[in-house]
């Protein structure tokens, strides 16, 4: 087995003093503040003049910004979340530029915040495992629920609040990880709503829909939050109540996405999914009334049927193929990616002939040309294992190019 070197982060609750709290606080203030100023200032030069404003600008704005007398507070905390903020920014404009993100927003303190400091702006103790940032008098009491590796130096250290009012440290470390032992184990997985996954085995792992089942929780405190008078108390109490419903979703729905993507990769050398349209298929389109499909068909081609927005989202389909991208790539695993036009539904696994599409309704079904009987969603895991062990038979199988069946050219990941 061999050996790599890969940058790991690793979160840890902490519960600050009230002084340290303070400094937090303005320091994720300040931090956001930048941000927005900086946005701003790139978004109305380009707006007004066609003129773009490049980081190094940004960073002299910010050193005038600290000698004004309407931000001097900026220099009552550490420089260095400063300057991230704006490295924070360019990443954004780069990743916007690249057709990998949204165009940059400006940041809510309703939402929380993140501040992070570099090696310089932070004091590490490995044998005390002690943590103080800068301006502080005392190290944060983190709650060490992992185990860091051993003589790890953290290179960077983010601070963050979330919308539940909970204080994250996340810790940044070059990590030394071990590729799993080969196997012979190949799987195809097909992604739904009734069942999470539908694994080629036969194997149907079910749903836990996290979000349905606090909905009617959810429902009732966003209720409350709407008869209470804005700017009051009781509103802040309601809009935290409401934040801490929607993390105990978010952690849950984290916690499972990590298990399962974590047996996947230890029990299959390859495994094959599709690319699926996350955006396309949860978009709010009203669907055509269509028979022979069921509703089921939107103008734009993707597959939707009135009302499943919220479960697809609630899914995380995007965040999960995410997570087997990275853990492949640590264990020296095999991720195949099949094209999302690829008729996993319409193709029977026995003969390899199509059979047209079929209404969502349809969930069995017998081949008209071989008599096989399939279950709908297994057969399209086995279809999915198929066309993956074909394209991994003709590349890499590290880095598999994705082809649109609609044409040659390959498909940007």
């Amino acid at each position: 087995m061999s050996t790599s070197r890969v940058q790991r982060a690793y979160r840890f609750r902490f519960y600050p003093t009230a002084e340290q709290e303070n400094l937090l606080r303005r320091t994720l203030g300040c931090a956001r503040l930048v941000y927005n100023k900086a946005l701003a200032l790139r978004s109305q030069a380009w707006t007004a003049e066609q003129r773009n404003v490049t980081y190094r600008d940004t960073s002299k704005a910010l050193t005038e910004w600290k000698r004004s007398e309407e931000f001097r507070f900026l220099n009552d905390v550490s420089c260095v979340p400063l300057q991230q903020a704006l490295r924070h920014l360019q990443q954004a404009y780069s990743a916007f530029f690249d057709h990998t993100g949204d165009f940059p927003a400006f940041k809510r303190k309703s939402r929380g915040g993140a501040a992070t400091f570099t090696r310089y702006a932070f004091t590490w103790d490995s044998g005390k495992r002690s943590l103080k940032l800068a301006k502080m008098r005392e190290p944060l009491a983190i709650v060490w629920s992992r185990t860091l590796p051993a003589k790890a130096i953290p290179s960077s250290v983010t601070v963050t609040l979330d919308a539940a009012q909970r204080w994250h440290v996340s810790i940044l470390v070059e990590d030394e990880v071990r590729t799993l032992e080969h196997r012979d184990e190949t799987v195809g997985v097909d992604m739904g709503l009734n069942d999470y996954a539908i694994l080629s085995t036969g194997e149907k792992i079910d749903n836990p829909r996290h979000l349905e089942r606090q909905l009617k929780r959810l429902k009732k405190a966003q209720h409350d939050l709407t008869r209470k008078r804005k700017g009051s108390n009781n509103r802040r109490k309601a809009a935290l109540k409401v934040a801490r419903i929607h993390a105990r979703i978010k952690d849950a729905r984290t916690d499972f996405l990590h298990k399962l993507s974590t047996r996947l990769v230890r029990e299959n050398q390859t495994i094959c999914i599709e690319d699926l349209n996350v955006q396309g298929m949860s978009r709010r389109a009203k669907p055509i009334q269509d028979p022979d499909h069921d509703g089921a068909y939107l103008r734009n081609g993707q597959s939707r049927k009135r009302g499943l927005n919220r479960s697809i989202m609630d899914a995380s389909w995007g965040e999960f193929r995410r997570m087997l991208e990275y853990k492949c790539d640590w264990y020296g695993r095999q991720l195949v990616i099949i094209d999302r036009w690829y008729p996993s539904s319409q193709t029977c696994s026995t003969c390899g002939r199509s059979t047209g599409r079929k209404p969502l309704r349809v969930r069995e079904w017998i081949c008209p040309y071989c008599g096989a009987h399939h279950d709908r969603d297994v057969n399209a895991a086995k279809n999915i294992q198929a066309a993956g062990l074909a394209v991994l038979a003709c590349g890499d199988g590290r880095t598999v190019e994705r082809r649109n069946m609609r044409s040659t050219d390959p498909i940007r990941p």
